[in-house]
């Protein structure tokens, strides 16, 4: 967890509040002065917060794509619902002898809504905006699954690890975060409800200018020097993450060019900028066998016969989407079939054949990624080619796995072969003996037209990115990720002590 972190959080949090003000303030209004579009403004609000926060994101994010403005977006819609139905209930609350004696003065109707209606009907609207803010502050999490940053990043990171205390630090700075709001907004709803208005008044156009001050402050240190130079997304798990810093030690070691990378981003969210008609990344960090299945929807079964894999892939993107890979890293993470070590003794595992006779007696668990119907190398097409009929298959979220395995709520995994946490979780890989899983060759993939783009700041960038052609074995990306993963090692300190060993940066 860093200051960036949090300071990204707050940014997310407190725009989206403003936003959400600016918006659902003026519906509430509309609300109470109009019982004709009361019923449907409302129930929108409603329907908006029964969608799922993730659902929301992802189907704003088909429409911003990934990063901050669908993560702002989708907490602005979130929020809605406590300020304008307070809001238009605030309003209808006001005593009307209150409104009457204002009619009575020869108010006009914006003046009484102004001078009379929405200053008594404060206590009430702040308790929204009180609502929303802090229910905003725990929704932001899930700003990490779309490329949005946050303190989501460093909570995911540490459940996929089990590391308690990454779990636990970015959870506690959430929990103070929403405390010290809370209690901040909770002494302003006080003065409203004793009657202080011209207090209270007060005291929320301070804490409206001071979120202002904030969002700009935590604008400034989110956004502090922009995206400059090559533009990379972070990756997801250890291995990408180190692979894209040392991408950028590489770089900027041995050219003039400045390397920017953004938050953590999915593999297809990734593709899906690298690809598209204006590009916000030049290049990441993927698989052969990713790109086939996952990117091009294609299957081992459409490769011609008597062409690779990796050139295929290479072929295919280069003509549909003007990307390609660059040499190999000599990374061989495709899937692979786990169990602990005590369950491979007790039942004489060896290769996954060895599991054919008493499959009925384990239970499958692997994340929802590999249940799909995408592509021949997922669950069905693997338990119909190898005969194999378990107890039960269950899908867990990635960041759960090797907690349920050393629970022993499963018994056998997918995993992917350079994981260090297999290590950590002492499991045994099963020998693919039918050799069912294909190749998944790591690689840089890059926009055709990259080395063109920045031939002026580094002239000799292809060759500087393939220095790292060949050099990884499995057995090496193992045991860096179990730096990262199991010693807790940052991954700017492993990536950088490796490239030195290898002499490929001072």
């Amino acid at each position: 967890m860093s200051f960036t972190l949090i300071f990204e959080h707050l940014y997310i949090v407190l725009l989206a509040a403003l936003l959400s003000l600016v918006v659902g303030l003026p519906l509430g209004v509309i609300s109470y002065l109009s019982p004709a579009v009361r019923r449907p403004i409302l129930w929108v609000a409603d329907l908006l917060q029964t969608v799922p926060s993730l659902a929301l994101l992802g189907i704003i994010m088909v429409f911003l794509g990934a990063g901050k403005p669908t993560v702002i977006l989708g907490i602005t819609l979130y929020s809605l619902l406590p300020i304008v139905r307070n809001t238009c209930l605030g309003l209808q609350e006001v005593p009307a002898g209150l409104k009457e004696a204002a009619r009575g003065c020869g108010m006009s109707r914006m003046g009484q809504l102004f001078q009379v209606e929405l200053p008594n009907a404060l206590p009430m609207i702040f308790t929204g905006i009180r609502i929303a803010v802090v229910n905003a502050i725990g929704t932001a999490v899930f700003a990490a699954l779309v490329g949005g940053g946050g303190l989501g990043d460093a909570i995911y990171q540490g459940i996929r690890t089990s590391n308690m205390t990454a779990i636990l630090l970015p959870t506690l700075a959430l929990m103070v975060i929403a405390l010290l709001f809370d209690t901040i907004m909770a002494q302003m709803e006080r003065l409203l409800e004793q009657g202080k208005q011209k207090k209270g008044r007060k005291a929320a156009m301070g804490a409206l200018a001071a979120g202002v001050c904030v969002v700009l402050l935590a604008g400034s240190f989110t956004f502090a020097g922009g995206s400059k130079g090559l533009v990379m997304y972070d990756g997801e798990y250890s291995e990408t993450k180190l692979l894209t810093y040392m991408a950028k030690l590489l770089v900027e070691e041995h050219t003039d060019l400045e390397v920017t990378v953004l938050d953590q981003m999915t593999a297809v969210n990734q593709f899906n900028e690298l690809t598209a008609a204006n590009p916000s990344c030049d290049m990441m960090v993927s698989y052969d066998g990713t790109v086939l299945t996952t990117f091009l929807h294609l299957d081992t079964v459409d490769i011609p016969e008597g062409m690779t894999l990796y050139d295929f892939v290479n072929q295919t993107t280069t003509e549909e989407y003007g990307v390609y890979l660059m040499d190999k890293l000599g990374i061989d993470n495709t899937y692979a079939i786990a169990v602990t070590n005590a369950t491979a003794e007790q039942y004489g595992l060896e290769t996954v054949s060895d599991l054919i006779p008493v499959a009925g007696e384990l239970i499958f668990g692997a994340e929802h990624g590999f249940f799909t119907q995408e592509g021949s190398m997922k669950y069905t097409p693997f338990v119909e080619f190898y005969g194999l009929d378990f107890k039960a298959a269950n899908p867990v979220d990635i960041n759960f796995k090797y907690t349920a395995i050393a629970n022993d709520n499963i018994q056998v995994t997918e995993v992917y072969a350079t994981d260090g946490l297999n290590r950590k979780a002492d499991l045994k890989i099963l020998e693919d003996d039918k050799s069912f899983f294909p190749e998944y060759n790591g690689a840089y993939l890059v926009r055709a037209d990259m080395f063109e783009k920045f031939a002026d700041e580094a002239p000799n960038l292809k060759e500087v990115l393939n220095m790292l052609g060949g050099v990884f074995t499995n057995e090496i990306m193992t045991e860096l990720t179990y730096y990262v993963d199991v010693e807790g090692r940052t991954i700017e300190e492993v990536a950088t002590e490796f490239l030195q060993q290898q002499g490929m940066i001072s």
